[in-house]
């Protein structure tokens, strides 16, 4: 219980940390496409909800192993982690 604890609490810091430098990360490449308007709004939604959904999928992938889950098992818990997690 204590592993799974300590698991959620340094995935929880690593989804923030990876959001925050997703945040600058989009930002840099939108900068460098030099895009601007309605063109700079819908990439960085679209390269922030990807770069959450990456850093969601580490994080649950991170946990499956600490579960030792396997298989279908595996990727139910992924797919279910991940919704939750874009929610």
């Amino acid at each position: 219980m204590k592993r799974l604890i300590a698991a959620a609490a340094a995935a929880l810091c690593v989804w923030s940390l990876a959001a925050h430098a997703a945040d600058s990360s989009c930002e840099s490449t939108a900068a460098d496409k030099h895009l601007s308007g309605a063109a700079k709004t819908s990439f960085m939604k679209k390269c922030e909800r990807t770069a959450k959904e990456t850093a969601a999928k580490t994080q649950c992938n991170a946990q499956a192993d600490d579960k030792k889950l396997h298989g279908a098992a595996r990727n139910s818990f992924v797919k279910k982690c991940v919704a939750n997690a874009s929610t």
